[in-house]
């Protein structure tokens, strides 16, 4: 389903009352101590819990990020626990490194559902950017029975989103750190289908949230149709929310009013999903 913003008949979204745990370290690879901040709203739970999981081209970034922050008071509104966490960055750390970080933070929440008053049935991944390719990923091949995801612009298939983004031009660096390519050719798509969700859905996979701007070139808008189209081919849920002129980054439909209509539409769906 697509959904097309308006502005008309928007509920304002109010912030509940939460405890924040800051700097939690949830794993240590390789002596690397990754940390997440913990939001836990008021009450007995056990609630509905999402891990959000920043952009920055998988080689900069932090969890509490200027570029992902305007999620927060989103996120607050909900009534959920909900977690930001760090991850290993290239080209340090190429891939896996940050897929497997983002499903440590999983087993983490999961281990430690009692004391953050977390529904283990109800967890969902919600990713912006490359964050949002690690939670396409993640969720796709669902080895830990996520409940749901939400994608702001992150791409699902590599092949097909490096071919569009930069059929003219050079990889990115940030791809080629993370990814360890050079280069446009059958070794680099190799590696890119291992590391794209599109490579796992299955019917393990859970329903998905895509949120694009129709004016978006970092990852072109286009590819959020084509991913709508390969969960229908696979009898899976999905759904689009259109920013209609937005373009990349969340940070940036700050900037005008009609840009921020879809937040009570993502809350909606989330409460719509999670139950």
């Amino acid at each position: 389903m697509r959904f097309l913003l308006a502005l008309a008949c928007l509920p304002l979204l109010a912030a509940q009352s939460y405890k924040v745990f800051d700097d939690v370290e949830f794993t240590k690879p390789d002596g690397i101590s990754l940390k997440l901040d913990a939001h836990i709203p008021d009450g007995p739970g056990p609630f509905p819990a999402i891990i959000l999981v920043h952009g920055g081209g998988w080689t900069n970034g932090t969890k509490t990020a200027n570029f992902v922050k305007p999620l927060f008071p989103v996120l607050d509104s909900t009534g959920y626990v909900w977690f930001t966490i760090d991850y290993r960055l290239a080209p340090k750390h190429p891939y896996p490194a940050a897929a497997d970080d983002v499903e440590a933070a999983i087993t983490f929440v999961k281990k430690n559902a009692r004391k953050y008053k977390v529904n283990t049935r109800r967890i969902a991944l919600m990713g912006e950017s490359a964050g949002g390719h690690l939670v396409n990923l993640v969720g796709a091949r669902n080895r830990q029975g996520i409940a749901a995801v939400v994608s702001f612009y992150g791409p699902l298939d590599m092949v097909e989103f490096t071919k569009i983004r930069f059929a003219k031009i050079p990889i990115s660096q940030g791809m080629k750190d993370f990814f360890l390519i050079s280069e446009k050719n059958e070794v680099a798509w190799d590696k890119l289908r291992a590391a794209s969700g599109s490579t796992y859905v299955s019917k393990k996979t859970p329903p998905f949230l895509l949120i694009h701007g129709t004016k978006d070139e970092a990852v072109p808008f286009e590819v959020a149709s084509s991913h709508q189209e390969l969960f229908r081919k696979h009898g899976l849920k999905t759904d689009l929310i259109v920013v209609e002129d937005g373009v990349h980054g969340v940070i940036n439909w700050e900037k005008e009013q009609r840009f921020q209509a879809y937040k009570p539409q993502l809350v909606e769906w989330l409460h719509k999903t999670l139950k």
